[in-house]
């Protein structure tokens, strides 16, 4: 009888079912450390102590995009080894800091099936959360994901589609207790720029490029514990090119973002997400901003803006969708989150 876990294929999953995933983990200095180096990551509340405490927190926090990727990493082995494809996000909240010696582990409920029609994949949405040690949500989001079918005769579960927000009402994101940005020191944090100095419409090229090799996307997805068969198996794809995972594309983007919006220092929402294209190595991976909404929040000196964030492997830096209104071959990530900016 065989041990090991082949994995879920489409027709395992029912709606409704709920997946405790397993290997929960402390995170630690070398998480931030390995996360600083891979994309290399530099808001300033994620690098420095004396900075996150003057606004307000405890300590420097790990990376929200860092915590993101360790409970998504949980995930994979119940919900995405046998995936082709993530196919998008949406309903993504940061509901409370991450920091050093925290165990997170994660539970994910599946909200929606539907088959595809040609009988040999389906796509499942699921809700994942993550847990720290104390059984408090630090995140949950939605995301769905194309399965291959382990049997191609199996029948069809009825097709059901979640209703998903496509945008987080700025009201339901949460903001860290106690941050307070009213003494922020805009020289340490690398830009002037203000909250009210972004205006809606306004978009950003945000310059610098990183090509992306073999070995450090590798080494990521290691890191996060994504077991995705697309990522580490050479054999798997009939290209014989190792896809790499499109978390790495949402933290280069992100960090390559400091450059206009260095002062954007914590996402707390996702509204949605899809990786437009596959990403390989040897591409060099370039982004650009839309500013998309901007909204006051309750906490001193906080204000919140809304953010279209586009990874591309070069062309037009403003470009998105062609006309017949697909993404263009160069996109590969487009982001829509929220994120707090001092006012």
């Amino acid at each position: 009888m065989a041990k090991t876990n082949p994995g879920r294929f489409f027709e395992d999953y029912t709606l409704g079912q709920v997946i405790e995933h397993a290997v929960p983990r402390t995170v630690s200095g070398g998480e931030r450390a390995l996360y600083h180096a891979l994309y290399p990551a530099r808001h300033a509340l994620y690098s420095s102590d004396a900075f996150a405490q003057a606004s307000g927190l405890p300590k420097s926090p790990i990376d929200d995009l860092a915590a993101f990727h360790v409970v998504f990493g949980k995930t994979v082995p119940d919900v995405s080894l046998n995936a082709v494809a993530n196919l998008g996000y949406a309903e993504g909240r940061w509901l409370k800091p991450v920091y050093e010696g925290d165990t997170l582990r994660s539970t994910s409920e599946v909200i929606g099936l539907k088959q595809n029609s040609n009988g040999k994949t389906g796509v499942v949405y699921v809700r994942t959360r993550g847990m720290n040690q104390n059984d408090e949500i630090v995140m949950e989001y939605v995301r769905w994901v194309m399965v291959r079918k382990r049997d191609f005769d199996a029948p069809a579960p009825e097709t059901v589609v979640p209703e998903l927000a496509k945008v987080i009402d700025a009201k339901d994101l949460v903001i860290p207790e106690d941050l307070d940005f009213t003494n922020y020191d805009f020289t340490l944090a690398g830009e002037p720029h203000r909250w009210g100095d972004y205006e809606v419409g306004e978009t950003i090229d945000h310059v610098d490029g990183v090509t992306l090799e073999e070995a450090e996307h590798m080494m990521a997805t290691r890191l996060w514990q994504n077991t995705a068969k697309v990522h580490f198996d050479a054999t798997f794809r009939p290209d014989g090119q190792r896809l790499i995972y499109g978390g790495h594309i949402i933290s280069l983007a992100r960090t390559l973002s400091f450059n206009g919006l260095a002062n954007a220092q914590m996402i707390v929402g996702l509204n949605g997400g899809a990786h437009a294209n596959p990403a390989f190595s040897g591409l060099t991976v370039k982004a650009w901003s839309e500013v998309l909404d901007t909204a006051e929040t309750n906490a001193p000196g906080v204000g919140a803006v809304r953010l279209r964030l586009v990874a591309t492997r070069g062309g037009d830096p403003f470009a998105l969708r062609g006309e017949d209104g697909k993404y263009l071959p160069d996109v590969l990530l487009d982001l829509d989150y929220w994120a707090l900016m001092p006012l």
